[in-house]
């Protein structure tokens, strides 16, 4: 059966959420092809995906299909409890990235809804909901939506990071954001950068879902170390108008990140010299030039010159 599955193209709909200017006009969703389809007919699927906001900037995503969705990360419950009630969808699966608190916190209530749903986990105990615990190496299918996701354990941010990448899509939590990566709070220099570099070999359609909407403010940082990219200047001209509607700046892909986000460009002449000119010398290799650009930005207010 897996093997039908795969014949047919699948077709991804981005749909953005408004609620933050409930005026703005809406625009057409985005419509694309990404490979990978698996509909044991042979036509095509379609899948909506959305990043829901909650808390102060972070996303909940959901895709769904049918009456079918999964979620990912949902750090709080009511919006995603309220977006599964509206559209009446049922809740198939969440898959969790890390045990961070704004990722998981709306897991408990959202089972007392939806007891059915199928909960995927890395293998940390500070995870305290019950889940199928995964790690490097499985793939979760998702039958109800006819996905599948293979597991990617990225630590950094957390020793026990993971991601799901399947479907032309990649859910990658506080590892990989737009234009950035998350802050090291428990992973070593080597660890992180050695997890991003697996990230960025991924095909360059993958359509980079992360948990926070951080575009504007990491554009800011990388234009001040590579401010002749023109490809930065247009991503950041297009964040600016985003978020003044708005509107998401996510998902990215990884052919544009690896265009414009200064922490998969390590080897770039630009990243290079700013660098050098910061420290008085070039980083020895890629995981000391990642941990000058991860404390560089650590400390980095849009104001620096």
């Amino acid at each position: 059966m897996l093997e039908h599955w795969r014949r047919a193209p699948l077709v991804i709909v981005i749909q953005s959420p408004r609620r933050e200017h409930p005026g703005v006009k809406a625009s057409s969703a985005d419509a694309v092809e990404i490979r990978g389809g698996n509909h044991p007919s042979g036509g095509s699927i379609r899948l909506r995906l959305r990043p829901i906001p909650a808390l102060q900037d972070n996303y909940i995503w959901m895709l769904d299909q049918g009456s079918d969705a999964i979620i990912v990360d949902p750090g709080a419950a009511k919006p995603a409890l309220d977006t599964l009630t509206r559209d009446q969808l049922n809740l198939s699966a969440i898959l969790l990235t890390h045990h961070h608190a704004d990722h998981v916190g709306g897991v408990a209530a959202i089972l007392r809804e939806h007891p059915s749903a199928r909960v995927f986990a890395p293998h940390d105990a500070r995870i305290r909901d019950p889940a199928e615990r995964v790690g490097e190496g499985d793939r979760i299918r998702i039958d109800d939506l006819r996905v599948e996701f293979d597991v990617l354990e990225i630590p950094g941010h957390t020793t026990s990071h993971i991601a799901f990448a399947g479907a032309g899509l990649l859910f990658c939590g506080d590892t990989l954001f737009s234009l950035g990566c998350g802050r090291m709070f428990e992973g070593t220099p080597a660890q992180f950068q050695h997890s991003l570099s697996r990230l960025a070999a991924l095909p360059g359609d993958t359509r980079v879902c992360c948990g926070h909407e951080y575009t504007v403010a990491n554009a800011r940082f990388a234009r001040s170390l590579d401010a002749d990219n023109g490809a930065l200047t247009e991503r950041e001209r297009q964040a600016d108008e985003l978020r003044a509607a708005g509107l998401p700046t996510v998902p990215s892909t990884l052919e544009a990140e690896r265009a414009t986000n200064p922490f998969l460009r390590l080897s770039n002449a630009a990243v290079l010299s700013a660098l050098q000119r910061r420290h008085g010398v070039l980083p020895l290799d890629a995981t000391e030039a990642f941990m000058w650009l991860r404390a560089w930005k650590d400390a980095f207010r849009a104001t620096d010159p």
